[in-house]
C-alpha cells in the first residue's frame, strides 16, 4: 500500500511539472508561430530564441498588484479562477501517455489513473470548468463580464451536446469508456481516424469551441466586449484563466490523439526485439509529437480564421454540428450492428 502511494505521488508530481512546462512554452510557441505568420520575429530577446520569455512573463504576473474592485461578489470572484483551472488540470489524470514500464520489480502504468469510465469523467470536468468562466463574469459586477458569461453558457450548451454525441460513436466502435482500452483497440484494429473521420472533424471543431479559441472566442471577443468575462481580473487571477486556456488546449490535443490517432502507439507494428525502456521512450515520444502537432494546428487556426458572429456561432452549433453528429451516430450504430451480426453468423 505504501509503495502504491509513493508511486502515485511521484506520478502526480512529474505529470504536473511537465504540464506546467508545456503551458509555459505553449505561449512561447504561439507567439513565435504568430510572428512567422505575420512576417515578424516574435519573442527573441530573453534567452536564446526568446526561450526565457515565459519565465519572465510568469514572474511579472506573480509580482503585479492584485486589484479587487469594490462592488464584486468577493467569494465568487476569488473562487472563479480556481474553478476554471482545477478541472483542466484534473482531466490530465486519466490520459495514458504510454504503456507500462518495469521498475523496481513492479509494472508501472504510464498515466496517473486508469478509470474505466474515463470519458464520462472528462466530460463532467470539462463542463465544470466552464462554470468558472460563468461565475467570473457574473461576480465581476461588470456588464461586459456578464455578457461574456452569458455567451459562455450558451456556447457550452450548444457545443458540448455535439461533442458528447461524437464521443458516443467512438465508444460504440471501441466498446469501452476507458481511454487505455480505446488506445489498445486502435492498436489492434487501426486508428479511429480512419473508422470515424466525420467524428474526428466534429471533435476538433467542438474542441475549439469548448476551450474558447478563435474562431469561437466569443466570451472574450476583445473588439466587442473589451476582454469579456475576465475584464475585472489582474495579476495571478488573470494568469490562472490564461493558464486554464492553455491547459485545456493541451488536454484537448491529448484527447484527440488518444481517441483518434492511436494514443501512444507508433502507428506501425513494433519489432519483437524492441522492448523495455527504448519502447516506452518511443511511445512517450510518439504521444508528445502528436500532441505538439495538434498544438500547432490550434495556433495556426487561431491566427488564420476570423471570429464568427454570435448568430453564426449558434447556427453552426445547432443547425450543422448537432445534426451531423446524430447522422454519424446513426451510421455508426448500423455499421456496428452489421459487424456484430456478421461475427455471430461466422
Amino acid at each position: 500500500m505504501l509503495d502504491f502511494l509513493i508511486v502515485a505521488v511521484i506520478k502526480v508530481i512529474v505529470v504536473f511539472a511537465v504540464l506546467l512546462f508545456m503551458v509555459a512554452y505553449s505561449t512561447w510557441l504561439e507567439r513565435r508561430v504568430l510572428g512567422r505568420l505575420q512576417v515578424r520575429c516574435g519573442p527573441n530577446r530573453v534567452g536564446i530564441f526568446g526561450l526565457g520569455q515565459p519565465i519572465a512573463d510568469g514572474l511579472k504576473g506573480f509580482f503585479k498588484e492584485d486589484i479587487i474592485p469594490a462592488n464584486v461578489d468577493k467569494m465568487l470572484y476569488v473562487l472563479a479562477p480556481v474553478i476554471s483551472i482545477v478541472p483542466a488540470i484534473a482531466i490530465v489524470a486519466v490520459i495514458p501517455f504510454g504503456d507500462k514500464i518495469h521498475l523496481l520489480g513492479r509494472d508501472i502504468a504510464l498515466g496517473i489513473a486508469d478509470v474505466n469510465v474515463a470519458l464520462l469523467y472528462i466530460l463532467g470536468l470539462a463542463g465544470l470548468g466552464e462554470f468558472g468562466v460563468m461565475l467570473c463574469g457574473w461576480s465581476s459586477n461588470n456588464k461586459y463580464g456578464l455578457l461574456g458569461a452569458l455567451r459562455t453558457s450558451a456556447q457550452m450548451i450548444s457545443y458540448e451536446l455535439a461533442m458528447g454525441l461524437t464521443l458516443i460513436s467512438v465508444i460504440m466502435v471501441s466498446g469501452s469508456l476507458s481511454l487505455r482500452t480505446i488506445v489498445e483497440n486502435q492498436a489492434a484494429n487501426g486508428w479511429n481516424l480512419w473508422h470515424q473521420p466525420l467524428a474526428f472533424i466534429l471533435y476538433l471543431i467542438c474542441g475549439l469551441a469548448e476551450i474558447n479559441r478563435t474562431p469561437f472566442d466569443m466570451p472574450e471577443a476583445e473588439s466587442e466586449l473589451a476582454c469579456g468575462f475576465n475584464i475585472e481580473y489582474s495579476s495571478m487571477k488573470f494568469a490562472m484563466f490564461f493558464m486554464a486556456e492553455y491547459i485545456n488546449m493541451i488536454t484537448m490535443s491529448a484527447m484527440a490523439v488518444t481517441l483518434f490517432l492511436g494514443g501512444y502507439h507508433l502507428g506501425f507494428p513494433t519489432p519483437d526485439w524492441l522492448t523495455g525502456w527504448p519502447l516506452w521512450l518511443l511511445q512517450v515520444g510518439a504521444f508528445a509529437t502528436k500532441v505538439a502537432i495538434f498544438q500547432f494546428v490550434f495556433v495556426w487556426v487561431r491566427w488564420t480564421l476570423p471570429r464568427f458572429r454570435y448568430d453564426q456561432l449558434m447556427h453552426l452549433g445547432w443547425k450543422r454540428l448537432i445534426p451531423l453528429a446524430f447522422a454519424n451516430l446513426a451510421l455508426t450504430a448500423i455499421l456496428v450492428a452489421f459487424d456484430v451480426v456478421g461475427r455471430s453468423v461466422k
